[in-house]
């Protein structure tokens, strides 16, 4: 489960704290799916920044499978990242020097605990499969199309088998018919794997897919009102 209670994220500012998010509430079970929309300065990213235990919250708690990963020291927040947590963001990120295969492997390398590497090895080339990409598993991002890398930065987010995966605009640099591609093969993927998908967006259509829809307003979370309006800025 993934319990989100009272949360709240300030910024000191010569003026003051300033507040972004205030007593936000989420609960989400695994396989749930919620697409999260706003204005471009509403919290989005700041939110999933905290989902992510990147930054520590300013009041309230965040626990994924039981755990507040902000109790725990910088090592162990690391590693709980590295564990529990999958990313995917608009820019794929991929290592431009590496194959395929070894940007999905990419996460499994600073892993404490390593799983035997042929299986780690063995579970990446079955992601690279589950994401149509088998035959490209030795090209590097260089000769990828942009759905492509998508493809790729999907199954390296699901490599290590978190409890959350976050995701911001994944489809914001693709065009309209890879973007609807990519989403479903998230989405697919997500529930195959039974787990917790977060993903802040401005895309109207990506959101409608989601079973559950939220919109930051006035520095909360909201139920979503059908149809999902496009946010602007």
């Amino acid at each position: 489960m993934l319990e989100v209670t009272d949360l709240s994220k300030d910024y000191p500012t010569p003026r003051g704290a300033l507040s972004i998010l205030a007593g936000v509430s989420l609960s989400l079970a695994p396989g749930d799916a919620a697409a999260i929309t706003g204005p471009s300065g509403s919290g989005k990213s700041t939110l999933l920044y905290l989902l992510g235990a990147l930054e520590p919250p300013t009041r309230g708690t965040i626990t994924l499978g039981g755990q507040n990963p902000f109790a725990l020291g910088p090592a162990a927040v690391a590693g709980f990242r590295n564990r529990e947590i999958g990313f995917i963001f608009q820019d794929h990120c991929l290592l431009p020097q590496c194959s395929v295969l070894e940007n999905v492997l990419v996460p499994t390398l600073i892993a404490r605990n390593r799983d035997n590497r042929t299986e780690i090895a063995d579970r990446a080339r079955m992601l690279i499969d589950r994401v149509g990409l088998t035959p490209r598993m030795d090209h590097r991002p260089a000769a990828l199309s942009g759905g492509e890398k998508q493809r790729v930065a999907i199954a390296r987010a699901l490599i290590q088998r978190p409890q959350l995966l976050l995701c911001d605009e994944p489809t914001g640099n693709l065009d309209p018919a890879t973007a609807a591609s990519v989403a479903a093969l998230l989405l697919e993927l997500q529930r195959l794997h039974d787990t917790i998908l977060v993903v802040v967006t401005h895309s109207a259509p990506l959101a409608a897919q989601f079973p559950t829809r939220l919109q930051l307003m006035d520095k909360r979370l909201v139920r979503a009102s059908l149809p999902v309006e496009t946010a602007h800025g």
